[in-house]
């Protein structure tokens, strides 16, 4: 687990995106929060992941911690904070669940950003 998460930082802060195929199995699914319709395939995580970060050379401070592993599924609590001085932070649970060979079949992310509201409006 520890290593697949430290993998999805250095392809974060890599050009490109091929180093998502040594991530995600070719149907994985991306699903940016718990209400979102995720992201499926590869070339669509692809797509996506390239759409919603500025660059490989982005500003930012990772930090995780493993909370909870069963089998193939794995928990994972992350925390972004983008720019010095900080300009945006959020923290996330992150599931994951893997396929055979080590790569993400499906992920599920649940983004908390400070002051926005957790309760539906």
């Amino acid at each position: 687990m520890r290593s697949w998460v430290d993998g999805y930082e250095r392809a974060w802060r890599s050009p490109g995106t091929g180093a998502l195929a040594e991530l995600f199995t070719e149907d994985a699914t991306y699903q940016q929060s718990p209400y979102r319709e995720p992201v499926r395939g590869l070339p669509a995580i692809a797509a996506m992941w390239e759409a919603e970060r500025t660059g490989p050379d982005e500003d930012f401070r990772m930090t995780s911690e493993p909370v909870a592993l069963d089998g193939d599924t794995a928990v994972v609590r992350v925390e972004v904070t983008y720019g010095e001085p900080t300009r945006q932070q959020y923290r996330d649970l992150w599931i994951i669940r893997f396929a055979g060979d080590g790569r993400c079949r499906a992920f599920e992310e649940w983004p908390f950003w400070p002051e926005k509201s957790y309760r539906p409006d």
